[in-house]
């Protein structure tokens, strides 16, 4: 049995120096248009195209996209690029296309009827080129730079009158509401898709963002959001078409019975918002696991069920103050990531933008929800971004199953996954695209994949180990707590006890904290989800990975393993 042994790591081996290669996946080059496969969105060959964009607002009173005074446009869709998005939501006001007056209006008269001078001067310096452009074109030309730098663009009806969003009261929150003219909209839907029909990058159009209000009813929904999707597939019928739920969002669960009624298919995408407010100051207030447990399930009621329908949910909406300094945007974090890890869910962060031009009577408003600083420089938090990075490629979908089905090992509060560098050092967090593949058995062992080895407990404070004498007591886990992302496990002594991150993100055991009803209390070090993928690691230096894999197992161990048999 052990020489058996033996020869299963030199066929490993063996298969991993024969294939190195293909561990280096090639870039996708997506084929447009897209369209939907179930709840997936996909390209022209089939193929998974996963939307992690990022909102550029351009529906203020201005109606320019914020920023141009601060920076080029093209120095702007670069950093979108370079921070790791492949896409920008770019907000459009409806009447920027219905209202001859505004529409003609040029970028420096714009500007200039605003009292806003400064910030005239900032585009004669930073984009001179559409100074004097209509605000049309103007916005054209920032869909064309996108469009030159790769990023798709989803064009997003977020308001009819300019202005900043949202109130029930603003007289823009559902159909017939002061500034909101059902036929006025469809004009205006209709206009913007004719406008960038054959403009590749221009992916999506979403009809309508944040419905809300006191006028607010479902059959109003169904009347017009039908009609406006209709609309739009007609005029340019190959963006997808997103629709958005009442409630600011959030609510699309009067769908679990009644399905949209359109004469096309394959394009229609869902969308949801979620922030850390969209449920008060609960986690600011409760024990962040039950708030977890609650919200997501509420989630899933209202709006993550259309993926078990077979639709696409695009969270289009999500985001936190990036100072870090907000309590309640911390802890609503950590389980958003978890969960649109777990489900590999299509969104959009808000905001690109660190400064607005002119925001609710202010001049220059900092914007602490944004990627950029005040000056468009610099990014806000580099922490941030690490831990959304995870998030910005595919776990799995059509076209993208280079690898057997297997769990990954996510850390939602650092964006990373439990790795391991050899079979002698410590198993510890590292980039999820190295991370290796698991399988979590029927027993509730956590399995390295094509190994004998299992994850296990050691006593508390201790580094966790791999074994191979599996399954055992100290290598069952099961989740635990009302977020489900305990991992649970038994150390030699017989004592309960979690998954953790100890110091140099190495991967210890410790008591199980936080479960209930502690307010004060923080988890998220003990925070892990199981995350079905399909992603094959993508090793870069192949060679010192296999050294490092091919220096394992040494001999004494081997001797060891045959001895034990």
């Amino acid at each position: 049995m052990g020489r058996l042994v033996f020869f299963s790591f030199l066929s490993i081996f063996s298969f991993l120096i024969t294939f190195s290669d293909v561990m280096i996946p090639q870039k996708h080059v997506m084929a447009l248009p897209l369209s939907t496969n179930s709840r997936w969105i996909v390209d022209e060959n089939g193929r998974r195209v996963k939307l992690a964009c990022v909102n550029w607002v351009s529906h203020l009173e201005v109606m320019v996209a914020e920023g141009l005074s601060k920076q080029p446009m093209d120095a702007i869709a670069k950093r979108i690029v370079s921070t790791g998005f492949n896409c920008v939501r770019l907000t459009w006001p409806v009447f920027l296309v219905t209202n001859g007056t505004l529409g003609s209006l040029t970028v420096r008269q714009s500007f200039r009827s605003l009292g806003l001078l400064e910030s005239i001067s900032g585009i004669q310096a930073n984009n001179p080129s559409i100074i004097d452009l209509s605000l049309l074109d103007a916005y054209q030309a920032v869909v064309s730079s996108l469009g030159n730098n790769n990023v798709m663009v989803i064009l997003d009806n977020h308001v009819s009158k300019p202005g900043w969003c949202c109130s029930n009261f603003d007289g823009n929150g559902f159909f017939g509401d002061q500034y909101f003219d059902p036929d006025q909209w469809i004009t205006g839907l209709t206009r913007m898709a004719s406008m960038f029909k054959g403009v590749p990058n221009v992916v999506g159009m979403s009809l309508r963002n944040e419905l809300r209000g006191p006028k607010q009813n479902v059959n109003d929904w169904y009347r017009y959001m039908q009609k406006g999707a209709e609309a739009v597939h007609s005029a340019n019928p190959n963006v997808i078409v997103i629709l958005s739920g009442l409630d600011y969002d959030k609510d699309l669960s009067f769908l679990h019975n009644r399905q949209v009624n359109l004469t096309f298919s394959g394009k229609i995408v869902f969308e949801a918002h979620w922030y850390g407010f969209s449920d008060g100051e609960a986690w600011k207030n409760g024990n962040s696991n039950q708030v977890c447990g609650t919200v997501v399930d509420n989630m899933m009621r209202k709006s993550g069920f259309l993926l078990d329908q077979g639709w696409p949910l695009f969270v289009s909406e999500f985001g936190v103050d990036q100072r870090g300094t907000n309590v309640n945007d911390n802890r609503y974090l950590g389980c958003f990531l978890s969960v649109a890890a777990e489900l590999d869910l299509d969104w959009a962060l808000w905001t690109l933008v660190g400064s607005y031009y002119f925001r609710q009577g202010v001049v220059g408003m900092n914007e602490y929800y944004g990627v950029l600083n005040s000056n468009w420089c610099e990014t806000r938090n580099s922490t941030f971004l690490q831990q959304i990075s995870v998030l910005q490629s595919p776990f799995r979908g059509p076209g993208l199953s280079e690898a057997r089905p297997h769990k990954v090992i996510f850390h939602p509060s650092t964006g990373l996954c439990v790795l391991r560098k050899s079979m002698l050092e410590p198993l510890r967090l590292g980039p999820c695209a190295e991370s290796d593949a698991w399988d979590y058995t029927p027993q509730n062992m956590l399995r390295v994949r094509g190994t004998y080895f299992c994850l296990q407990t050691d006593n508390l404070a201790k580094p966790a180990k791999l074994g191979i004498i599996c399954p055992d007591s100290n290598s069952k886990w099961e989740t635990i707590s009302d977020s489900k992302m305990h991992l649970s496990s038994k150390a030699p002594n017989g004592t309960d006890v979690c998954l953790d991150v100890g110091s140099n993100n190495i991967i210890v055991t410790n008591t199980c904290k936080c479960l209930s009803k502690d307010k004060t209390c923080d988890p998220e070090s003990q925070w892990f989800k199981l995350v079905n993928s399909t992603r094959r690691p993508t090793w870069t230096k192949p060679s010192s990975r296999m050294s490092s894999i091919l220096n394992f197992p040494p001999k004494d161990f081997l001797w060891r393993l045959e001895g034990s048999f």
